[in-house]
């Protein structure tokens, strides 16, 4: 049985996948609704970075976490190199931690 949920799920995902290419002609969104979904992705993924990074099990995941994402957002908004921005990141929440703060 989970074989065929996998199989099924596969399949699924691969038809959404290879969907939106061959709708794109055919199928006209409104540039509103356009804008509204490009908008609604963006917050989104700001609502999973926030998640991930302030909540550790039921409670708050401490300082340093949330410190080392605000470094790594402020080099990303500064176009800094990806391995620059996770390195930076690490490194502070590291630092603060050894430091004490939890």
């Amino acid at each position: 049985m989970p074989l065929l949920a996998i199989l099924v799920l596969a399949a699924g995902t691969y038809a959404f996948r290879v969907a939106g290419p061959l709708a794109r002609d055919r199928l006209h969104i409104p540039d509103g609704l356009e804008r509204l979904l490009t908008a609604a992705t963006a917050v989104l993924l700001i609502a999973l970075v926030a998640t991930s990074a302030l909540i550790e099990g039921h409670g708050f995941a401490g300082w340093a976490r949330p410190a080392g994402v605000a470094v790594a957002a402020v080099l990303a908004v500064r176009r800094a190199a990806f391995p620059l921005v996770v390195v930076a990141a690490a490194a502070t929440t590291a630092a603060l931690r050894a430091c004490g703060v939890a």
